[in-house]
């Protein structure tokens, strides 16, 4: 066997380093105020993303609800409330994914809401410029969420879909809560502060975090991040021509938190 070349082995080192998703790289597809702009065909295939890795949340193509992907399997709540398992094919345009590694588990064992939890997490948060990943599973008294309908072209824009959105209460429900505290120097490109979807153990119910009422449970984060990598819908005309100069702030907070 001839040997190899010493520019072609770093090159396959390389290479076969790029083929796996890194722990500690928080991966996500085009942008939040992209999406907002009404951005919803498909950037990129379930089985692309789940290269990057096997933890995280999204949407679909035409906003066909709310995604999970929790131990590598992908889940889609869709405006009927119920649980599906997409198709591998399907494609998504906004999501963000990391390969989660438990760096740091609470046991919660007294009831909390998601005020509650969001200072737990903040508590074992790395600093306020960093990622957290972390999943929740547990018993809930309540949980609210919500899903969105699938949209046609011209697509409107996300609040204008999340103002006559699904909503679900689902009530003494086991399942997990999965999400990412992000940095606010993510704004217009993430959700910065907290992003929250939900998957109950036996699919009977979940989707977009609204509010919830805990009873126990065990809280798992990968705190761990120091890569953000965005793969940007270069070939998509929409993406092109939308707007993304604007202030979206207002918006996106509408479209996140429980209206009232």
């Amino acid at each position: 066997m001839k040997p190899r070349s010493p520019i072609l082995l770093p090159l396959l080192i390389a290479l076969a380093a790029c083929a796996a998703p890194r722990s500690d790289t928080v991966t996500q597809v085009a942008t939040i105020d992209a999406l907002l702009a009404g951005v919803y065909d498909g950037h990129l295939t379930l089985a692309g993303l789940r290269e990057h890795g096997d933890f995280g949340i999204g949407t679909f193509e035409g906003l066909d609800g709310e995604m999970i992907l929790l131990d590598g399997i992908f889940y889609q709540v869709k405006a009927d409330g119920r649980v599906y398992l997409p198709p591998r094919s399907g494609r998504t345009p906004f999501a963000a994914v990391t390969e989660f590694t438990v760096d740091r588990r609470v046991d919660i064992d007294e009831p909390a809401d998601m005020a509650g939890l969001e200072e737990i997490i903040r508590e074992i948060a790395p600093g306020e410029n960093s990622f957290c990943a972390f999943r929740l599973r547990g018993k809930f008294n309540r949980m609210k969420s919500r899903s969105v309908p699938a949209q046609e072209k011209p697509y409107p824009p996300l609040s204008e879909v999340t103002a006559n959105q699904p909503v679900f209460e689902l009530e003494n429900v086991e399942g997990t809560l999965i999400g990412f505290l992000s940095p606010d120097f993510v704004r217009g490109v993430n959700v910065p502060g907290f992003h929250m979807h939900f998957l109950a153990d036996d699919l009977s119910g979940g989707g977009h975090v609204l509010a919830f009422e805990l009873a126990e449970g065990v809280l798992e984060a990968d705190t761990v991040h120091d890569a953000l990598l965005i793969l940007l819908p270069v070939n998509s005309a929409d993406f092109a021509s939308a707007d993304l100069s604007l202030d979206r702030n207002k918006e996106l907070e509408r479209v996140e938190k429980e209206q009232d």
